[in-house]
């Protein structure tokens, strides 16, 4: 069987345009996650579903592919307001310091799920990243794609919605049409059925109790029991 290269995919998405690529959330196939990682690990950018709404990301640790993902949402890199998606709890440590009991608790009882933490950043957070920021939101999506594209990419991906302040959420829920604003400016739109239009809770966990910075689709009532 052919060995699927990378680069090759690359070369065919800048000469043919970008490709929009199924995938289920049920059941992701495994080569086409590794299809995936090999366009982030090439510096790409990617759009791909969440369990809110649909986000752009790339390697937080490609700078280029950063900048690239900042230039799409028409913000300079040192006012972005990004965050990462780990896969889990193991990159935690490695970047976000000072999660003391409480907060690691109340991520355990909320992610996966439609929630974002906003925690103070590790010196592992790339600096161009973070500029002039000393925290980073992290979320850990109730959604199989993604997930496993980060797990198997071996480090978190940047992520920041598709829609800007001016869009209606709605209209940006369907891939067919995320495929015909972006297909200019990104490398791959994952298909992984409607998406979602409200955008993940923001909670800044950096002082206790946590405040809330953004309501969205995460509920918030438990910080009232």
């Amino acid at each position: 069987m052919r060995q699927w290269d990378g680069s090759e995919i690359l070369l065919n998405l800048q000469e043919t345009g970008v490709m929009i690529k199924k995938i289920y959330e049920t059941n992701p196939n495994a080569r086409d996650i590794e299809k995936v990682v090999e366009i982030l690990r090439e510096g790409g950018v990617v759009i791909y579903p969440t369990d809110t709404v649909y986000g752009i990301g790339c390697d937080i640790h490609n700078r280029e592919a950063v900048e690239r993902v900042a230039q799409i949402k028409r913000v300079s890199l040192d006012k972005a307001n990004f965050s990462i998606i780990c896969s889990d709890y193991s990159h935690l440590a490695d970047y976000a310091r000072s999660v003391d009991n409480a907060t690691f608790k109340l991520m355990k009882r909320l992610l996966p799920g439609p929630y974002t933490f906003i925690l103070p950043a590790s010196g592992k957070v790339p600096r161009f990243f973070t500029p002039r920021k000393k925290t980073i939101g992290i979320r850990i999506p109730n959604n199989r794609i993604i997930l496993e594209i980060v797990r198997v990419l071996g480090n978190p991906v940047l992520t920041t919605s598709v829609f800007s302040d001016q869009d209606d959420p709605r209209e940006l829920a369907d891939p067919e049409l995320i495929h015909e604003r972006f297909k200019n400016l990104v490398d791959l739109v994952i298909d992984g059925g409607p998406g979602g239009w409200q955008l993940s809770t923001v909670l800044d966990c950096t002082s206790w109790p946590p405040v809330v910075v953004r309501e969205g689709a995460g509920d918030t009532s438990f910080l009232n029991e």
